[in-house]
């Protein structure tokens, strides 16, 4: 990826570029966001302009033989560590690499259950062991294919274990030279001191708006309006805004969705709600983890058009629905409906009776837009 293709915030890449333009890159990164964030596409970004052969002040140019080459994460310079399900057979990230490229170039904010649900391996415990240890260091100690140096970067370096964390630690201190490490972490409180401490940190935070809407954009067949939209549904996880913009979906279809559920739910229409919950199990569990995300979005713009309105991102249908609900969405139930749509998310994302979670929810929503 190019650091155009990247949706992180213009300041982050900045400050790379001109670490590596002023030749004070240090030997040990830590790209570190929350889950779902830009950090990983971020990393290879970064690695991609170090290897440019002709590289501009604000990115890499993308032709040349080393950009071709990262462009199927086949660069011989570039070393890849992630986690694994230990089995017989697989017991290092090379023996699962050509997967993992796939996968990452198939979706690049890619997280550890995207993974894991690639490789059949969801109720394994991901991990990178020893032996992956022992082939860092091998790895590193030969010199460059290419001669401009050798990155590894670690995904997920949380994962490691005890011994192979250990095992480390003198190599990430003290790398051959022009060897890089590029460590690419959503928690990294759960890193040794002792790691965190010999890494410089860059903190990818979630791009702003503006960012995630060109991001979409650039990237998928999609009216600006549609781009906005998702943009604003994502509130600010680059992830959630590309697996909307991949589903393909209809801009509004949310908010009909949310409409009519809060329409029923006003006068409670057992018959319109039964047929709501039927559309609504016909969608699948990501797109109802969306609408409800969809909805607790709505609920705060519901409160802003009471007193900011100014401050309300969306479509002028949206605006005009929120124009007309607004009355019933009130300081006194916002909290409790907002409280009652997580657990409903939390519910749909471990795979719960779906048509139960959305009737409880029917049900107390009903009690709580009457009682405002």
């Amino acid at each position: 990826m190019l650091f155009a293709d990247v949706a992180a915030p213009d300041s982050i890449k900045t400050r790379l570029t001109e670490l590596a333009g002023n030749g004070r890159v240090a030997h040990a990164l830590l790209f570190f966001g929350d889950e779902g964030g830009a950090q990983l596409p971020t990393a290879i970004a970064f690695a991609r302009y170090l290897f440019c052969e002709n590289r501009t002040a604000n990115d890499s140019c993308g032709t040349c033989p080393s950009c071709l080459k990262i462009n199927k994460l086949a660069h011989p310079d570039l070393h890849w560590v992630f986690p694994i399900a230990l089995s017989k057979d697989i017991r290092k990230s090379d023996d699962v690499l050509p997967e993992f490229r796939e996968a990452f170039l198939e979706f690049p904010y890619l997280g550890i259950n995207d993974w894991f649900n690639r490789l059949d391996a969801e109720n394994k415990q991901p991990v990178i062991g020893k032996d992956e240890a022992n082939e860092i260091i091998r790895k590193l100690n030969y010199t460059s294919y290419e001669g401009r140096g050798k990155i590894m970067i670690i995904w997920m370096p949380e994962k490691m274990n005890s011994e192979a964390s250990n095992k480390l630690l003198k190599i990430l201190e003290e790398p051959p030279e022009e060897t890089f490490f590029f460590l690419v972490s959503s928690a990294i409180e759960q890193l040794l001191p002792t790691i965190l401490s010999r890494v410089q940190m860059i903190q990818v935070r979630h791009a702003n708006l503006n960012e995630i809407t060109n991001a979409v954009t650039k990237n998928f067949q999609l009216s600006a309006q549609q781009s906005e939209q998702i943009a604003v549904m994502s509130q600010g996880n680059i992830k959630e805004a590309y697996l909307l913009a991949d589903d393909n979906i209809p801009a509004n279809i949310y908010l009909e969705l949310y409409r009519d559920f809060m329409r029923s739910c006003l006068r409670f229409d057992p018959f319109k709600i039964t047929a709501w919950i039927d559309e609504m199990q016909s969608l699948g569990r990501e797109k109802q983890k969306q609408f409800l995300t969809y909805a607790l979005q709505m609920f705060r713009n519901s409160i802003l058009i009471k007193h900011i309105p100014q401050q309300i991102n969306g479509s002028a249908e949206e605006k005009d629905f929120l124009q007309k609900f607004h009355p019933y969405i009130t300081m006194q139930n916002h909290e409790t409906l907002t409280e009652e749509f997580n657990k409903a998310s939390y519910h749909v994302e471990r795979n719960a009776n779906t048509k139960i979670v959305f009737m409880d929810l029917a049900l107390k929503t009903n009690g709580l837009l009457n009682n405002r």
